[in-house]
């Protein structure tokens, strides 16, 4: 191929260029303002990434991701069998609450969603498969990093987005904490309190996947 992404110092800004297009598409000079990478950088950055189908163009020109991110994405996922494992206490769990669910892995100082599913309303709470979010931020970073209720979750109002609420809980083995399972939506359907609606479910959820999954909660 033509195009390289460079030396390691490049795939960096490489990364700047996919995270800033991840939550939207971007024009060129957005792309700049969001990566605070010279105009030609961030061009020939996304035009390299394009060659590689892990960035395209929209019908209006802007930059987005792209399609063999999907693929990719998959790939990762297959590579988390906990996941699997997860799907039907998070589809029970998301029909029960009727709001996005999401389940998150500690890596680094991030977390990772490795599985989501969304609501069925129309003003929803949308985390895609394999976002990279902060992890002492939201009730599920705060989660893996090892805060924990009296009820056995914790919630966030506001915390990581205006107008969005969530509860998590964490997923045990041996002990130790591996994965958080969250519900959040937009605060005018979970209320202030969300863990009063939701807390006892995603408790419930989480002891389920532990189950499904063949782990053992308990420190043995």
């Amino acid at each position: 191929m033509g195009n390289t992404l460079g030396p390691p110092g490049v795939l960096d800004k490489a990364i700047l260029v996919l995270d800033a297009l991840e939550t939207s598409t971007c024009s060129l000079a957005e792309l700049v303002e969001a990566t605070g990478l010279p105009r030609a950088t961030a061009h020939r950055l996304a035009s390299a990434l394009e060659a590689h189908g892990l960035v395209r163009r929209d019908d209006d020109g802007r930059f987005a991701l792209g399609t063999r991110l999907v693929a990719l994405g998959r790939a990762a996922a297959d590579g988390f069998p906990l996941a699997g494992a997860a799907m039907r206490a998070l589809r029970q769990l998301r029909d029960t609450t009727a709001e996005s669910v999401q389940l998150f892995v500690p890596e680094a100082d991030r977390r990772v969603c490795i599985a989501a599913l969304q609501s069925p309303h129309g003003l929803r709470t949308i985390v895609p498969l394999g976002a990279s979010l902060a992890l002492g931020l939201g009730s599920g970073g705060r989660v893996l990093s090892g805060e924990l209720g009296a009820g056995g979750w914790v919630e966030s109002v506001g915390e990581r987005e205006a107008g969005v609420a969530s509860v998590s809980a964490p997923v045990r083995d041996h002990g130790v904490i591996i994965a958080a399972v969250s519900v959040s939506g937009p605060i005018e359907r979970t209320t202030k309190h969300p863990g009063r609606r939701y807390g006892e479910a995603v408790v419930a959820a989480a002891r389920r996947i532990e189950i499904d999954a063949g782990l053992r909660p308990e420190d043995q």
